[in-house]
């Protein structure tokens, strides 16, 4: 079969299949963002007069068909085919060869796979953001639950100050919202428009509406100019990628409070069955893996930043077959989050707090009772401070 790049030769199936790698697996979830900038721009090209109405209308129809068939489980991208861009365009041709011909008109695979890319990246952020969301509602919904029930504050992983399960919870559910805002925040270096860049040099003699894309496709702005197009690659993936590392490890910290709440030690919290499991040896057993699995995941988010980052790091200017790299550990990245988010919110909907067996020590209000010596009888602190560590002291 003809590939978008091919010019005859045949190809080796071992280099066909070395560099196309993973490729052809990974672009099946691009195929709904790559229809929808393949048909702006057929958009685009005939409201330039580069096309004529009625084959916009093929291309148009047949994308939209194809769109819904992969939707549906009808077809998937191939080794062969290496790519979405190959996949569509070969396929469209097959049922419109008047018109699938002209759809490449004016595009490189560099622009195009960077429109569907940023197209994906903007619609992952959204749903990452909404997803932490909902753990924070749902950590809020613990704390609104457990309204009176104390904790221990810990420092050093000693008691150190009084606190509870809404102050707890509370703690959380602010950062991971905080997180939330980072991942949106993200998406701005992919809010640009790449197409009429092609392979990072424009489009000579053709008059590209390089606006007409921006706008239909919802970009905030055009990509400008078409050289830095590709100098950017990596940059707005490693952006969302560190964005979600840190939601990751604040969600491992999480899951690490969990895991020590619920110890025979401590009993400060019941994990729901549902959520933990048993051992194959030992009886008695029931194991947070769930949580522990969160808690390791951060190893997984931060090997996908630094994966991304060293691709990207010293190449000269221009396109690389490197770059093709960043899809995996992006999507890696994305996946991962994903997935901790919906089975995070799941556990803690379920989690409740075991009052009777969280003890709340005198020596945790250590601090409050020298703040009374200094407004109620107008003691230093350093003094109030000595004087309840002598007291303590004394008692032991």
């Amino acid at each position: 079969m003809s590939r978008l790049w091919d010019k005859g030769d045949p190809l080796d199936q071992r280099v066909l299949s070395f560099t196309a790698g993973e490729d052809h697996v990974l672009d099946n979830r691009l195929v709904p963002y790559d229809v929808q900038a393949s048909i702006a721009h057929a958009d685009m090209l005939a409201e330039k007069g580069l096309i004529a109405a009625e084959v916009r209308e093929q291309i148009v129809a047949g994308l939209e068909a194809l769109a819904a068939e992969h939707a549906a489980g009808q077809w998937e991208v191939s080794l062969e085919e290496e790519d979405v861009h190959t996949a569509l365009e070969r396929r469209l041709t097959e049922r419109a060869p008047g018109a699938g011909p002209h759809l490449h008109l004016g595009r490189s695979r560099n622009d195009q796979v960077l429109a569907a890319l940023r197209l994906y990246m903007k619609d992952a952020c959204q749903k990452l953001h909404d997803g932490a969301m909902s753990l924070a509602d749902e950590l809020d919904a613990l704390g609104e639950r457990e309204a009176e029930t104390p904790l221990p504050g810990y420092s050093h992983l000693q008691p150190a100050m009084p606190s509870s399960v809404p102050l707890w919870a509370g703690g959380f559910s602010a950062e991971i919202r905080d997180d939330a805002r980072g991942l949106l925040a993200a998406r701005r270096r992919a809010d640009k428009n790449p197409l009429g860049s092609a392979a990072g040099y424009g489009v000579p003699v053709l008059p590209l509406d390089r606006e007409h894309t921006r706008k239909k496709l919802g970009f905030a702005e055009i990509h400008s100019p078409v050289t830095a197009v590709q100098l950017s690659r990596g940059k707005a993936e490693a952006q969302i990628a560190f964005e979600i590392h840190l939601l990751i490890t604040d969600l491992g910290r999480l899951s690490s409070d969990l895991i020590l709440f619920c110890t025979q030690e401590f009993s400060y919290v019941a994990l729901p069955a549902s959520m933990t499991t048993g051992s194959s040896i030992m009886p008695q057993k029931r194991n947070p893996d769930v949580f522990e699995l969160i808690r390791g995941r951060s190893a997984t988010s931060l090997a996908c930043l630094n994966e991304i980052i060293a691709i990207g790091s010293k190449l000269t200017s221009g396109y690389h077959r490197d770059l093709q790299l960043i899809k995996a550990p992006l999507f890696r990245a994305i996946d991962l989050a994903t997935d901790v988010l919906q089975v995070l919110e799941g556990a803690i909907g379920q989690i409740h707090f075991i009052p009777e067996n969280i003890r709340m020590e005198q020596t945790l209000y250590a601090t409050e009772e020298a703040y009374r010596l200094v407004v109620e009888q107008g003691v230093p602190f350093r003094e109030a401070y000595r004087r309840i560590g002598r007291k303590l002291r004394d008692k032991e």
